[in-house]
């Protein structure tokens, strides 16, 4: 959670930062980018920075009222109401302060033609001629130019859209994190609901063979004892953990396996193959104990003979699990891929995605499953 709290801080600095400098251009672009013969013409600057000024204002009301009150509460067609009431506000206002204080206004005009008349009153008469020397040039109208309030409109637009742009995509960021941390606490849950229903059912089939060791032989349930402790040490403490190494799942098949022989004679032959050099590898733990649990429970027979072979493979980064069982009389029309089987189909979709192979061969006189994970 504070990995989270921590991303939406860092995309909310990034969104200020990045409006930050958005302004600080747009109000430098004056400075930066007029032309001055004579130095800064800080009248027309100031111009300018009237104009941005206005869109400033827009741009907060926008931000801070409209797309939070609005927009982002789906009031999209409000929304556009209160926006365009808002520029044609603001439109208007740059209108009428244009037309009647603007270069080309009548006003404006008015009091250029009369500073030219005083200059041409104060000029000195030509006596042969009879006229005023050095004449000022005819009044002529400014440079047309897009007025003030067709740029408002115009740059409104643009910020409106750049800010619903750039506030849905951090929104947009910042959900995607919380449904990504929503769905890992999830699979991280489901994963442990999915190992502790394992754990309670292996124990239960433990201490019912050392029950039965007990009245059979007192030294072998000592040491049936011993093992389980060592066993119930490793579920106690790798359950709460999301890997463990494959030379320590091995020892802990390997001191079930002897439990669960314990409670067979010999006609039961188990066995168990494994690299003869264990590769440093992480594997979830508790990944093969169902698999292992249903060849015992359903392969193995007091009366008739029965085998249990089990073999793990490694290499190219990938570990291959093969059990075979033999499959007894009464069972022989039983569905062998159990809640056990497929609470392990829901743990390995969980962790691996589509990157495993599980496949059940189910003949008349065995039972297969061969699994396949990276590693």
């Amino acid at each position: 959670m504070r990995k989270l709290s921590k991303n939406i801080r860092k995309f909310n600095f990034f969104e200020i930062f990045l409006i930050t400098i958005f302004w600080i251009i747009l109000f430098s672009s004056p400075l930066l980018f007029g032309q001055f013969e004579n130095g800064i013409n800080w009248n027309h600057v100031f111009i300018v920075w009237r104009n941005h000024l206005i869109l400033f204002v827009l741009f907060l009301i926008n931000r801070f009222i409209l797309l939070p009150k609005l927009f982002f509460t789906n009031k999209h067609i409000l929304y556009i109401v209160c926006a365009g009431l808002l520029i044609s506000i603001a439109v208007s206002v740059s209108y009428v302060y244009y037309t009647n204080f603007g270069p080309n206004s009548k006003k404006q005009l008015q009091r250029e033609l009369l500073v030219r008349r005083s200059e041409t009153n104060r000029r000195p008469m030509n006596r042969i001629s009879g006229r005023t020397e050095n004449l000022p040039p005819p009044l002529r109208e400014h440079p047309r130019q897009i007025p003030p309030y067709v740029n408002i409109l115009i740059s409104s637009f643009l910020i409106f859209g750049f800010d619903i742009g750039l506030k849905s995509s951090v929104k947009w960021i910042q959900s995607e994190q919380k449904r990504i941390k929503l769905e890992k606490e999830n699979v991280e849950n489901q994963l442990a609901f999915l190992r502790n229903q394992v754990s309670p059912h292996f124990f239960m089939n433990t201490l019912n063979n050392i029950h039965s060791l007990v009245d059979i032989n007192t030294d072998e349930a000592k040491e049936a004892i011993i093992k389980l402790s060592k066993m119930m040490r490793y579920l106690l403490y790798e359950t709460e953990t999301e890997k463990t190494t494959l030379k320590r799942e091995i020892e802990f098949l390997q001191s079930y396996i002897d439990l669960m022989k314990l409670r067979f004679n010999e006609r039961v032959v188990v066995n168990l193959s494994t690299p003869t050099v264990i590769p440093d590898k992480s594997l979830p733990p508790f990944l093969f104990t169902s698999i292992i649990e249903n060849a015992f429970k359903h392969g193995v027979s007091y009366k008739s003979e029965s085998f249990i072979n089990i073999e793990i493979l490694t290499g190219n980064n990938r570990l291959l699990l093969i059990v075979k069982n033999s499959k007894i009389e009464k069972n022989q029309n039983k569905d062998f891929s159990g809640i056990g089987i497929e609470n392990t189909r829901k743990r390995l979709a969980l962790i691996y995605g589509a990157d495993y192979h599980l496949d059940i061969i189910d003949n008349e006189d065995t039972f297969t499953i061969n699994l396949s994970i990276p590693i």
